[in-house]
């Protein structure tokens, strides 16, 4: 369980990202939480300096499409970092742990192949209300905290 607010950061210690552009890539399974993690996100990435022209947004059908789709998006757009936003429910099957398993291991194989930076917004709850609790409810919104996450990795591919 969460403990801290995931929408908290220090601004000063953020760069600007106003030049940067970020891809992010959104699964349409359960949309209600993944559109406000999308939503935490944009509002991160302009409040730290981004715009909206270079924000661009797929959406894929579920988590476990979202490395493709961020696949894509490295090799067909001029991104500097990629938000991947998805929401896995633990349900009664072993389904959850391979989607889980898939979607994690495709990130980081992502991140270990190409020069962008794929970001992790997959939430991975236990029931439906931990997702809204950290997609803009009590713990605030891991929206914010993977926009966060993307601009200091933006930031750092310049070094």
């Amino acid at each position: 369980m969460a403990t801290t607010d995931l929408s908290y950061y220090d601004k000063a210690t953020i760069p600007n990202a106003n030049k940067f552009r970020f891809g992010i890539v959104v699964s349409e399974w359960n949309s209600d939480i993944t559109e406000n993690l999308y939503l935490g996100a944009v509002e991160a990435l302009i409040e730290n300096g981004a715009t909206k022209e270079n924000i661009v947004k797929w959406n894929v059908p579920g988590s476990f499409e979202l490395v493709f789709g961020c696949k894509k998006m490295i090799e067909s757009q001029n991104v500097d970092a990629i938000i991947a936003i998805g929401n896995v429910i633990q349900g009664e099957t072993k389904h959850f742990d391979f989607v889980c398993d898939g979607v994690t291991q495709g990130i980081k194989d992502l991140n270990v192949k190409y020069n962008i930076p794929v970001i992790f917004c997959v939430l991975t709850d236990n029931n439906k209300q931990q997702s809204i609790d950290r997609s803009g409810g009590i713990h605030g919104n891991k929206g914010v905290e993977s926009a966060i996450a993307a601009i200091k990795m933006a930031a750092l591919r310049e070094f």
